[in-house]
């Protein structure tokens, strides 16, 4: 028998009618220069600002059109519809993320102003115009967050815990049902409570930092809860029922067993948590309330919190306009900056916990 030979001309259908790989972003630095272009001719000729959202929202939509035609005409309607669904999705992600970049680009050029040494040796007292820092806010937002982990770790941890492993029968459904609540409560709203309490023992006006730990406290622990009755509930049942049989006591498979298990998942719901609550103005403003001194006690006077400090230089601008505008921006960037490093020190210690699947 005779080989079938293959007619000349055809191309393999491994490779026929697909697009190289770096056409899609030439096609999208395209659609950005063309919109681009139109969003500055509109601009000239209107006297606006160039707007670089208009340009990448316009880009994205010639990106959408033109892959899609070339697509079509190149690869078929099956891969276009593909390649449209793609570039959507791309798309929501842009737009979704643009907003993120602009307020870090935005609090990045207008914080380095006043992102200096003197910002972080000094604080605010007897200062009315230029110089100053933000010591005494740094040091406040410190020991209040601190000693509201402190508080709240605990108590959120033990309940996620009864949560998972002893809780049954109405008092767990409703422990579970407050712990809802206080999870979408206003931030105000711990606020006034924190206020309230300590009204009844020190009379009305008082203002103190430990006010402000339990305010934050009380927005923080329902996040560590579920954080960590997430993270326990995702440990294997085998593991509890192998300790089990080898007769090792209930607690000591949650102490020995439960815990190490999950202790990468709860290490980083517990840094989460921190940082959602480092950033609260409105609690903090009502209990602790506003000082330019430094003050390391936690149980006498005010204290003053970067979100506070960043609200109150802001809202309460003096003689000198752009020297308090600085420093606002400078509180701001600072504070996202503990944040972000709250995050990287949760992943590492997520890293560092993880179950070691290896041999």
């Amino acid at each position: 028998m005779t080989a079938i030979q293959p007619r000349a001309g055809i191309a393999s259908s491994l490779t026929q009618g697909q697009l190289h790989p770096r056409t899609p972003w030439v096609v999208f630095g395209l659609s950005l220069t063309a919109a681009g272009a139109i969003v500055a001719l509109i601009a000239m000729a209107t006297g606006a600002e160039f707007s670089i959202v208009g340009t990448i929202l316009l880009g994205l939509l010639f990106h959408i059109v033109m892959i899609v035609i070339i697509s079509r005409q190149v690869e078929g309607s099956r891969t276009a519809t593909d390649r449209f669904v793609t570039a959507l999705v791309a798309g929501a992600f842009l737009i979704a993320i643009t907003p993120l970049i602009s307020v870090l680009a935005t609090v990045v050029i207008n914080g380095s102003a006043r992102f200096d040494v003197t910002f972080f040796t000094h604080s605010m007292r007897n200062i009315v115009g230029e110089g100053g820092g933000a010591l005494h806010a740094i040091v406040g937002t410190v020991l209040m967050t601190g000693t509201a982990a402190i508080i709240s770790i605990p108590i959120g941890l033990l309940t996620a815990i009864y949560l998972v492993e002893y809780g049954r029968g109405p008092l767990a459904r409703a422990i579970t049902f407050f712990v809802d609540v206080m999870t979408g409560i206003p931030s105000i709203v711990a606020g006034l409570f924190a206020f309230a309490l300590f009204a009844l023992f020190f009379g009305p006006g008082v203002r103190m930092g430990f006010a402000g730990a339990i305010a934050l406290s009380v927005l923080m622990i329902p996040v560590v809860v579920r954080s960590c009755e997430e993270m326990l509930r995702v440990v294997p049942n085998e593991l509890r029922e192998a300790a089990f049989a080898l007769g090792v006591p209930k607690w000591l498979t949650v102490l020995k067993v439960v815990l190490p298990t999950s202790a990468a998942g709860i290490a980083t719901g517990i840094m989460l948590s921190i940082a959602r609550v480092i950033g609260e103005t409105a609690p903090l403003l009502i209990v602790a309330g506003y000082t330019a001194s430094m003050n390391y006690n936690l149980f006498s006077d005010r204290m003053q919190s970067l979100p506070v400090f960043v609200f109150t230089s802001y809202a309460n601008q003096g003689v000198d306009t752009q020297a308090y505008l600085d420093r606002a921006w400078a509180g701001a960037l600072t504070l996202i900056l503990i944040v972000m490093l709250l995050n990287l020190i949760a992943r590492m210690i997520a890293r560092f916990f993880a179950p070691k699947l290896g041999r």
